[in-house]
């Protein structure tokens, strides 16, 4: 089963209603601005259906066998947002379940998902509540609130990444912490030029961290002192949250929601190649919303890249050149598995696709409306994870689905809990979901 409990296993379920435009973030682009570079793909291209090659019907999938992961430590998993496949048992149920935080509403929402490390589980409410809990048992071990007197209350975002005993902050009221990741004392602080609703990447001893109007900075993760910065086009829309840069050895790897995507290098920030994302209109040449919500993915020599408004592209590494690309747009991650490639489409497809050259070897459609007779309620799919095994992704209507890596068959449907707006995290073979009231779960396997 996909998730069983010692009564009736549940496993979770996720609420994220669809990505909005935050008009308070960003506005649309001046006329004046000079275009971006690189290739625009018409929109036209886009609105060809997605079918599966029947060249690879007969095409065996093979996968990297799971590895258990200790940490979850940075939002995606790693610094590279490749986790591949992790070990997760067959059957699981609740182990310790605990409020975090303030429930989020229409206005202040969950973004960040939990991270795990050093047995212990780090959560950050909407309202820049803290927490840091025992991963085995679910007890506090302590709560901090980030805010100070005079910041606004209805900015919500951030995110968290943990690294050489330290957890590092961002929010959405223009600073970056450092904190002991044991103790929770604060180690730095440091004001920033702009509000941050997405989590940073550590890597080496920096910290990379982008704000909502296109700007990448780096810091030291010892001092919080900056080290450089790079800005790309700021006046383009975005959506709710945004994208998290990818980072290994010496390169960064730089979303930005104009559609821009920067290779750079990590101790100095100079470029070292760039790509356009961007869909434009062919009738009135205005480019459609471009922003980029998943985070990019380094895989060996390829950079996994989605756009919201339809290119899923992989781009050499190392020379910037575009491999392939796939007319599939998508806000969630790309999961990256051997030789394939797993994604959730705006369209509410999960799509499995080679690595080596973006064909299709499978497509199964998710329900699109809580309610299809009368086509209303429409479903948000989030995901997907590999663990042990089968794909596990979760939908807004608090549905949670294991599927088949190997063929795209549901495998078992299961309701969970309330809303969700963040994906589920696996460490130490345990599964762990934060809902919107504030509450996170751990399940693992029955002793």
């Amino acid at each position: 089963m996909f998730l069983k409990s010692g009564k009736t296993i549940f496993f979770l379920k996720v609420f994220i209603p669809a990505f909005i435009l935050m008009s308070c973030d960003t506005f649309l682009g001046n006329p004046e601005t000079p275009p971006l570079p690189g290739e625009r793909i018409s929109i036209l291209k886009l609105n060809q259906e997605l079918a599966e090659d029947p060249n690879l019907s007969d095409l065996k999938i093979s996968l990297p066998e799971p590895i258990q992961n200790q940490d979850w430590a940075q939002d995606g998993g790693a610094a590279n947002h490749n986790m591949q496949h992790v070990t997760l048992p067959e059957n699981l149920e609740k182990i310790w379940s605990i409020r975090v935080g303030q429930s989020a509403n229409s206005e202040r929402k969950f973004l960040t998902s939990p991270i795990v490390a050093y047995n212990r589980v780090y959560t950050l409410d909407p309202s820049l509540i803290l927490s840091s809990i025992d991963a085995t048992t679910g007890k506090f071990f302590w709560r901090i609130d980030l805010t100070t007197a005079g910041e606004q209350d209805d900015l919500f975002g951030g995110g968290l990444a943990v690294a050489d005993n330290k957890i590092f902050i961002t929010t959405p009221f223009a600073k970056i912490f450092a904190l002991d990741a044991l103790t929770g004392d604060l180690l730095w602080e440091t004001a920033v030029q702009g509000p941050i609703k997405s989590s940073p990447v550590v890597v080496k001893d920096k910290l990379f961290a982008i704000t909502i109007d296109n700007q990448l900075i780096a810091l030291s993760t010892e001092t919080g002192d900056k080290l450089w910065t790079h800005s790309a086009v700021s006046d383009s829309p975005g959506l709710l949250g945004g994208s998290t840069p990818a980072a290994e050895e010496n390169t960064v790897i730089v979303p930005y929601n104009s559609g821009e995507v920067f290779a750079l290098r990590s101790e100095n920030g100079r470029i070292l190649w760039s790509e356009n994302m961007t869909v434009v209109n062919s009738t009135e040449d205005q480019t459609l919303l471009s922003s980029i919500r998943a985070k990019p993915v380094i895989d060996k020599d390829q950079v996994i890249v989605m756009s919201n408004n339809g290119i899923l592209a992989s781009i050499d590494l190392r020379r910037g050149v575009r491999l392939w690309d796939a007319n599939i747009a998508g806000t969630q991650t790309p999961w990256v598995a051997g030789n394939f490639i797993y994604v959730i489409s705006s369209n509410n497809e999960l799509i499995c696709l080679l690595r080596e050259d973006g064909r299709i070897r499978w497509i199964q459609s998710l329900p699109v409306y809580e309610d299809e007779e009368e086509r209303s309620t429409p479903i948000s799919w989030f995901g997907p994870i590999l663990a042990g095994d089968r794909l596990i992704i979760t939908g807004s209507d608090g549905t949670a689905l294991s599927i088949s890596p190997y063929t795209g068959e549901i495998l078992s449907q299961q309701i969970i809990s309330d809303h969700m707006s963040v994906a589920p995290i696996v460490a130490e073979n345990k599964l762990f979901f934060l809902d919107d009231r504030g509450r996170i779960t751990s399940f693992q396997q029955p002793q």
